[in-house]
């Protein structure tokens, strides 16, 4: 039945530009499947280490900025003297994605090893403060940035391949696909990760960081592991942002970007892997679909109650609540504890001890790190 309904899936959104001909619908559907892998990636570190990073948006215009410079090339002085310059020619767009990428991933390394020994509110700022400094080197380093002219004529996504020629993503269509490519091949490997010993060991600390050390868990590996991770598949999405909307400005690290991501995985149900996929098509179609019957003031109102709403009636999301719907109306024991987090108030007799507290939790996941 699960197969079924993967391929059900597939054949949905693989023919999404045949019956979604409206070109302005299909661009929401792209710019919403971005930030989708935006918020997969930071549910990666979020709803399974427990860190919360608010300034998540900079590794994504870390590597908007970084393919779109490789892409575009450029001339800048070196220590701000025009004897000597640093000359980078124009590159393919997929070496920017690349770069983009594996920038972004550096830089996730480089925060986690410097801000993982500290946590909670601390880390926050650290994550904040790391966002708010990109942002200002992009708006003040004018000649490598163009500063708040922006970046433009970006040239779009593509390839050149031996057999299959050279191609140009101009159109929307093909630029759904790329997106649509990006955020499957993201799932399968956050699934990956989830299900491996890795990802056992980071539930492990998010559960009970204290007991996961007395195991031997690396704790600082893990979670800047995460942080890298994270890191990159965010920038891999801020890269196919840039070439596909192409033209990129500081305002891209602000900081309403990032709670937008919080909001897509804590509404959809951080932990799991479907949440920030569910939370992002709520979030990022809700708007749309309350712009057309509503006015300006309506929208906010009415997109602020259902945020509101959600999170008072479902804690801990969209995704964990269905599931534990359909559980109790088929009566089968949920088989997703280990991915999920545990249920803060559970008062029905029938899933009473699938969602344990959060040492209960951690004493599982380290006896199953320990078969390993």
């Amino acid at each position: 039945m699960k197969n079924v309904w993967t391929i059900i899936i597939l054949a949905v959104l693989l023919t999404v530009p045949l019956w979604l001909t409206d070109q302005y619908y299909l661009h929401i559907v792209i710019t919403t499947g971005i930030f989708i892998v935006g918020a997969m990636s930071l549910n990666l570190l979020l709803g399974y280490t427990g860190q919360l990073s608010l300034g998540h948006i900079a590794f994504f215009g870390i590597g908007a900025y970084a393919s779109a410079l490789t892409s575009l090339g450029f001339n800048i002085p070196v220590f701000w003297s025009d004897e000597y310059r640093i000359i980078v020619e124009p590159s393919h767009p997929a070496l920017g994605i690349l770069i983009g990428t594996a920038l972004a991933g550096l830089c996730g390394y480089i925060v986690g090893k410097l801000s993982f020994k500290i946590r909670g509110a601390y880390f926050v700022i650290v994550t904040v403060s790391f966002a708010e400094v990109v942002r200002l080197v992009a708006l003040n380093w004018v000649d490598l940035t163009q500063g708040p002219l922006a970046l433009s004529n970006i040239p779009p996504a593509g390839y050149n391949l031996p057999l299959l020629g050279e191609a140009t993503f101009w159109a929307k269509t093909p630029n759904y696909y790329l997106v649509l490519a990006l955020a499957l091949l993201s799932y399968v490997l956050i699934r990956r990760i989830v299900h491996s010993r890795m990802g056992r060991a980071m539930i492990a600390l998010r559960e009970n960081e204290s007991l996961a050390t007395s195991i031997g868990i690396d704790v600082t590996r893990y979670l800047v592991f995460a942080a890298v991770m994270s890191a990159a598949l965010a920038g891999a999405a801020g890269a196919l942002y840039a070439h596909y909307i192409r033209i990129i400005d500081p305002d891209i690290f602000l900081f309403i970007y990032t709670v937008t991501m919080v909001i897509m995985v804590v509404t959809g149900g951080k932990g799991t892997l479907a949440g920030p996929i569910v939370g992002g098509i709520i979030f990022g179609i809700l708007p749309v679909g309350l712009r057309t019957v509503a006015g300006p003031e309506v929208q906010w109102i009415v997109y602020g109650i259902a945020m509101i709403l959600i999170v008072f009636f479902l804690p801990r999301g969209i995704v964990p609540a269905v599931v534990d719907w359909w559980y109790r109306k088929t009566g089968k024991a949920p088989t997703h504890t280990r991915t999920q987090p545990p249920s803060q108030n559970n008062t029905d007799g029938k899933t009473e001890g699938n969602w344990n507290g959060a040492a209960s939790e951690a004493m599982l996941t380290s006896k199953a790190l320990s078969r390993d």
